[in-house]
């Protein structure tokens, strides 16, 4: 099958100019026609169930730096190992914090079948075996290309991040418990 840039670009949900830097990587096979135009020469045996996306992340806006380079270090193990990426997501976010946008799209996305990730730690501090699961039954992965423990600073940063949340979460309860408790008392006395 063969395909417009801009056609292809939407087949796999990513921008034009990341197509471009497929073909300009050689990651794609190209055949330019008498017009100049480049059409994408996709195999019919080559199917979408191939579809790989990689993902990195950082902590802190600090290390954009190395977000960079992750996502560098992740397009060449893919490449190394044949698989065909159609999505490069990087995101600067804790890994505690659940409202990762570009994550939360990258898996609601099903056009991916498998998600790369450089550390587990990178993809989630904590209930990665759920999401695994849940992944697996619509015969989607992730894979973690380094099973490394996690570095000392990073957990560290982490275990900040957690009682600051906690204690956030400690002081609104109790926001919330005497605000109920004024409704009560200005509901007690108009009776």
């Amino acid at each position: 099958m063969k395909y417009k840039v801009s056609q292809y670009a939407k087949r796999y949900n990513v921008t034009t100019r990341t197509v471009w830097n497929w073909i300009m990587a050689g990651r794609l096979n190209i055949e330019r026609t008498n017009t100049g135009r480049v059409l994408i020469i996709e195999d019919d045996d080559k199917k979408i169930n191939d579809a790989v996306a990689v993902y990195a992340r950082v902590s802190s806006s600090e290390n954009k730096d190395n977000l960079q380079r992750q996502r560098e270090r992740l397009e060449e193990y893919c490449t190394a190992r044949g698989y065909k990426i159609i999505r490069s997501v990087m995101e600067v976010g804790s890994g505690l914090n659940d409202k990762r946008p570009k994550l939360e799209s990258l898996l609601l996305d099903e056009s991916v079948k498998k998600i790369v990730v450089e550390h587990s730690d990178r993809f989630s501090r904590f209930g990665m075996n759920y999401i695994e699961k849940l992944m697996k039954l619509q015969g989607r992965e992730i894979e973690v290309v380094n099973m490394q423990d996690n570095d000392r600073d990073d957990l560290m940063q982490d275990f900040v991040s957690i009682i600051t949340s906690f204690c956030a979460r400690l002081y609104g309860q109790r926001r919330t418990r005497r605000r109920t408790e004024r409704i009560i008392e200005e509901l007690s006395k108009e009776e």
